[in-house]
């Protein structure tokens, strides 16, 4: 197994010696995934946190009429987890499922303290991970709250560009608050790049 892409990922942020990389990555299990399958499922209490080495996952939750709600898409080189849980160690309100096959390395939660004891330098780079999410987040809501669906549409493709062509466009809808009927109607109409 290559730990090269999470290894790079931490060098972004934090430099970490040979020997230091080898404690990192003593830290991680390796857990390789068909597509549909899941991480974990609602109701699960999560135990790790997943860096995803290959393929693409998303997290979402069901409504009770049934509908998906996309809350991330986690393609190689990102992490994923449901916090609430992993932090609460309560049962999860999302699912994890992978789209494509993929391979993900997983550390418990529970072993996340022993790493920055053996590391410290790794808070830097799990605050700054912790720092970027928050104002991702905080800017998705702005956008459902402000913007029209071919905003957020554009937007979506503006940020994710390698995403919007191996993901299936049902899962678009999802994320950005539409259903599928509306993003083909949307689709099929000339639209302002904005």
């Amino acid at each position: 197994m290559s730990f090269e892409l999470l290894l790079k990922s931490i060098a972004t942020r934090v430099a970490l010696n040979e020997e230091e990389q080898k404690t990192f990555t003593s830290f991680f299990r390796t857990k390789k995934l068909k597509k549909k399958t899941f991480l974990y499922q609602e109701g699960d209490i999560q135990q790790h946190i997943a860096f995803i080495n290959s393929g693409c996952l998303r997290s979402y939750s069901i409504d009770k009429n049934g509908t998906e709600h996309i809350l991330q898409f986690a393609p190689a080189g990102w992490w994923i987890a449901d916090m609430q849980s992993l932090l609460n160690n309560a049962p999860s309100n999302l699912s994890i499922d992978a789209i494509e096959d993929s391979e993900v390395f997983l550390i418990k939660q529970s072993e996340i303290e022993d790493m920055y004891q053996a590391l410290p330098q790794l808070e830097r780079y799990f605050r700054i991970l912790a720092e970027r999410s928050l104002a991702t987040s905080q800017q998705r809501l702005i956008d459902a709250l402000s913007l029209t669906a071919v905003e957020r549409y554009n937007n979506f493709c503006k940020r994710y560009p390698s995403l919007i062509q191996s993901i299936p466009q049902k899962y678009v809808a999802s994320y950005i608050g539409i259903t599928p009927e509306f993003m083909s109607k949307m689709l099929s109409q000339p639209m302002k790049k904005g």
